[in-house]
């Protein structure tokens, strides 16, 4: 199969005035791939997605290069939480937000896995995989994927190893289901060096065979304030953190990750300058520059 022309890279877009006007704020900056939030990320109700919107959103969408988009999740969701009331809200939540992806066509939901909250790495992530299965069980025939992202390890929460996300898959009933996505700054403060070309290729060769690269769906291309192995959660302009563009020339220029989108999550204004100067700054590095 031939590659793609089109570098696939974007950023998380606002759906402020709705989850339409994401993709208009995408096209303003040049996105060819991008995530939203479909809901209010930090409400665990939300009112359903208006039909008008719906048509607005698939008619902006078939006229617009912006493919795939992909969901985040909301930061409330726990799918590792020892409290049983939590945890089934989590998991109310989570269908809710995979209900409105499919609807919308969106590609996956990106999600946090979770944290133990003291209860010990191995019974949440337990608790992470029983919860999916129930999700898939619940939403037979969804083509909207699960994508478990990669985290900074920070306080109890999982996702931090490549071998959680492994764990999570292989004790899946329908691991054909999930996908993953790697965060640059989440991985970095995790521990997994990829400022040069060696540390670089050793982390992805140790992805590779821990999780597989065929189950690599999208990247969260961020640099990091926090330094290597600090387990903060801090995103910093691409160049400006402490993986610095020697890192992000790596990625950019890896052939083996030419098709797989790229989504800015650093911080940005009202015009989304940021977006744009961090996006040509990532063009140059993939022209070579």
């Amino acid at each position: 199969m031939a590659r793609r022309s089109v570098l696939l890279l974007g950023a998380h877009m606002s759906i402020a005035g709705g989850v339409s006007k994401a993709l208009e704020r995408g096209c303003e900056v040049g996105c060819t791939t991008m995530q939203i939030f479909t809901r209010n990320a930090s409400r665990w109700v939300a009112k359903p997605l208006a039909d008008k919107e719906i048509e607005r959103y698939h008619r902006l969408a078939a006229n617009s290069k912006i493919a795939p988009v992909v969901a985040h999740d909301s930061y409330l969701i726990n799918l590792a939480s020892p409290d049983d009331k939590l945890h089934a809200k989590s998991l109310a939540a989570l269908r809710d937000e995979m209900d409105r992806a499919e609807v919308l066509g969106l590609a996956g939901v990106v999600i946090h896995p979770g944290a133990h909250m003291g209860q010990g790495e191995e019974v949440g992530l337990a608790r992470i995989a029983e919860a999916l299965d129930v999700l898939h069980k619940e939403t037979e025939g969804y083509r909207v994927r699960i994508l478990l992202e990669t985290t900074s390890g920070q306080g109890t929460v999982l996702g931090h190893r490549f071998e959680h996300l492994a764990a999570i898959i292989e004790a899946l009933r329908e691991p054909e289901r999930v996908g993953v996505c790697l965060d640059t700054c989440h991985i970095f403060a995790a521990g997994y060096d990829i400022r040069d070309r060696k540390c670089y290729r050793r982390t992805l060769r140790e992805f590779d065979d821990v999780i597989g690269l065929e189950r690599l769906d999208v990247i969260h291309i961020n640099d990091s304030k926090g330094e290597l192995g600090s387990r903060k959660d801090r995103h910093a302009h691409i160049g400006e953190g402490c993986i610095g563009l020697e890192g992000f020339r790596q990625v950019m220029t890896d052939k083996k990750l030419v098709e797989v989108p790229k989504i800015l999550e650093t911080p940005k204004g009202p015009d989304m300058a940021e977006d744009r100067e961090n996006m040509a700054k990532l063009k140059q590095l993939a022209e070579g520059n």
